[in-house]
């Protein structure tokens, strides 16, 4: 019965629709024929699909690099007051990878830098160089306190050199001579999103020196590559944007050996403050102070002594970042 009477409704139907329907005068006044009005009535019991499309998946990364490069170049002819023409370069990278969800979170970081001066007539000296990887986990323990493994690695790339008055150049670095391994086990405290603070109760600390002409001037025995300490480690970082385009970072590594003379603090504290000219152009200072009892120092006289490292870069040039970079 029903297969027979459907051929009928759906010609009437298609008839309704695509049929012009010429409106009488009495029609005109009531604007719709009855064909229109049974097609209204037809129609409004179709509901149309809405078509929602589904949330996008949560990102729980955060990824971001800081591109950096400072050059300043001098030329000199026939110049009286005397002097080199010069080319100096500064180059400095840093990216970070993080991952957070309400529970834990994995924080790392690569920072590259190099630097040299090239005086026309003097020689090719080296003014910055690091390699540093640093890597952090974290499990809430607490509303603001995770249970943490912090790991820090940090060398040089390139031969350095010391540069006494009168005298040839002295060999003071390499490539793995030395270079730092640590980890550390213990609590991180975050108080807010600027404030960082780690405190390791276990944690230990390896230095590798490869040649054996400096591994007394960094704390190894002679005839070891690689010396091991044990210890506490307390670690502070702070980021903020204290002004306008103008932000502060800066960390404090404090590692105290209970294999060694305990009393004695290894101190590592990097400042970096960054001021914004535009896109493409800013200005910045980085330092860097160090000591540690362990690495000896020459001074102008060659005589050999625990001392406080300092350096200070203060750059003016192209910057560029790449993702959602914070310092």
């Amino acid at each position: 019965m029903y297969k027979r009477i459907l051929p009928y409704i759906l010609s009437l139907s298609l008839l309704f629709i695509f049929t012009p329907v010429t409106l009488t005068a009495q029609e005109k006044k009531s604007e719709l024929s009855v064909g229109h009005e049974l097609s209204i009535i037809i129609a409004s019991n179709f509901k149309i699909p809405q078509l929602t499309p589904p949330p996008p998946k949560p990102n729980y990364w955060k990824k971001g690099t800081f591109l950096q490069l400072g050059f300043s170049q001098m030329a000199l002819s026939n110049w009286s007051p005397g002097g080199y023409s010069s080319v100096a370069l500064n180059a400095y990278v840093n990216t970070y990878a993080n991952y957070s969800v309400k529970t834990l979170f994995w924080e790392s970081r690569l920072q590259v830098a190099y630097g040299f001066i090239q005086s026309f007539g003097d020689r090719y000296k080296k003014s910055d160089d690091k390699f540093i990887i640093d890597s952090k986990f974290g499990y809430k323990a607490w509303d603001k306190l995770f249970a943490s493994a912090i790991f820090n690695f940090r060398t040089q790339m390139a031969t350095g050199f010391d540069y006494p008055k009168n005298a040839d150049p002295r060999l003071v670095s390499a490539p793995f001579s030395p270079a730092y391994i640590s980890l550390g086990l213990g609590i991180d405290y975050k108080p807010n999103k600027t404030l960082s603070i780690t405190f390791s109760p276990l944690a230990g600390n390896v230095v590798i020196v490869q040649l054996p002409e400096l591994r007394k001037k960094y704390g190894n025995p002679i005839d070891q590559s690689t010396a091991l300490k044990l210890g506490a480690q307390l670690k502070m970082d702070y980021n903020k944007n204290i002004m306008k385009n103008v932000n502060l970072s800066t960390s404090a590594t404090f590692f105290s050996d209970f294999l060694g003379e305990a009393q004695n603090i290894k101190i590592n504290w990097d400042l970096f403050i960054d001021a914004k000219i535009n896109k493409f152009f800013s200005t910045n200072i980085r330092t860097n102070l160090i000591y540690d009892d362990d690495i000896l120092i020459a001074d102008s006289n060659g005589a050999l002594a625990p001392r406080i490292q300092f350096k200070e870069i203060l750059s003016v040039g192209f910057q560029y970042t790449f993702g959602e970079f914070k310092k």
